[in-house]
């Protein structure tokens, strides 16, 4: 966004009714935001951003009556817990987590914090909330993706590549629900004759042995599981699916970065929908009684180049479908 759109975008929310609600009070607000990914993936840029627009909207400009604090975990299991300490040592008033360890890590130093989440699986399962309808504590925010998406990952890497019998999923433990991936998979893969393995990584050496062990015969496919590791290194994982000619689905920008697909729902509109919970819980909501919410949207992006590449013909069913093709 070019500087004169910011500074219009930023004046206007100044003057909107909501704004005068939201400098109810002389003291600069506080909010503390823990993002899983590195600080310049295309992610990360665009959480940021959507997430400051939509606070301006409702009145909120950073630097003005708000104070934003980020702190970029880049899929680092470390990083989460060292930041979510600096970042409750700062007294906010309210705190942003993305995917389930960093809003472990959070919970860890505060139980009384308001925490708005994004991008967290199960939330109910793992713990961290009562019940969706009335989330109880101190933690609220919008769940990531139903695990049945990862069947459809499996259906869809088989149309495009019929002659698709085995799949090796990408995933990093420390900052991915593994075991919940698996429960998905599995059954879902069986299904379809595929034979499913999972390569646990915790970097791109073993990302890379996966990959070289599943080029070896023909029929390999590939699943990036969503997670911090694999988020902050979508441009390498792609770019190595490529070069070892195999199909990648998977989340938010493997397309884009040269890998074959991905459905998933917008990542940044999950920011966005975040700033609406912060605006709230700013002006006095408890986030016991602020609904955890499913994203309702997704996104077909596949990546016709790389298709011809890898010598695959994408159906013409699924190229109408698609919400973009990258010619």
């Amino acid at each position: 966004m070019r500087r004169r759109e910011l500074f219009a975008l930023f004046g206007a929310a100044a003057l909107l009714p909501h704004a005068a609600a939201g400098q109810q009070s002389d003291r600069v607000r506080r909010i503390g935001v823990l993002i899983a990914w590195a600080e310049d993936s295309p992610l990360t840029r665009a959480a940021v951003m959507g997430f400051t627009e939509a606070l301006a909207r409702v009145g909120w400009i950073d630097g003005r009556n708000i104070q934003i604090e980020y702190r970029y975990a880049a899929g680092d299991t470390a990083r989460f817990k060292a930041y979510a300490a600096e970042l409750v040592a700062l007294s906010p008033d309210a705190l942003v987590a993305s995917l389930t360890p960093g809003l472990a890590a959070l919970r860890e130093q505060t139980q009384t914090i308001p925490i708005v989440f994004v991008l967290v699986a199960d939330p109910v399962g793992q713990g961290f909330v009562q019940s969706l309808a009335k989330p109880g504590g101190n933690v609220t925010g919008f769940s990531s993706f139903d695990t049945a998406l990862l069947g459809k990952w499996l259906q869809l890497l088989k149309e495009v590549a019929p002659g698709l019998n085995r799949v090796t999923v990408i995933v990093d433990p420390a900052t991915s629900p593994a075991a919940m991936y698996n429960a998905a998979i599995a059954p879902a893969a069986a299904s379809l004759g595929i034979e499913a393995t999972f390569a646990k990584v915790h970097d791109l050496a073993a990302v890379e042995t996966a990959m070289a062990a599943q080029a070896r015969l023909p029929g390999g496919g590939l699943i990036s599981a969503p997670g911090g590791f694999t988020q902050s290194r979508v441009q390498p994982i792609a770019a190595m699916a490529l070069r070892y000619r195999l199909p990648l689905i998977g989340a938010y920008g493997i397309p884009e970065a040269g890998g074959l697909m991905s459905y998933f729902f917008d990542a940044p509109d999950l920011y966005r929908e975040a700033a609406g919970y912060i605006d709230r819980i700013l002006r006095g909501a408890s986030p016991a009684q602020l609904p955890v919410q499913r994203p309702t949207k997704y996104a077909l992006v596949i990546n016709g180049r790389t298709a011809k590449t890898l010598g695959l013909s994408v159906p013409q069913s699924l190229l109408a479908n698609a919400d973009e093709v990258i010619e």
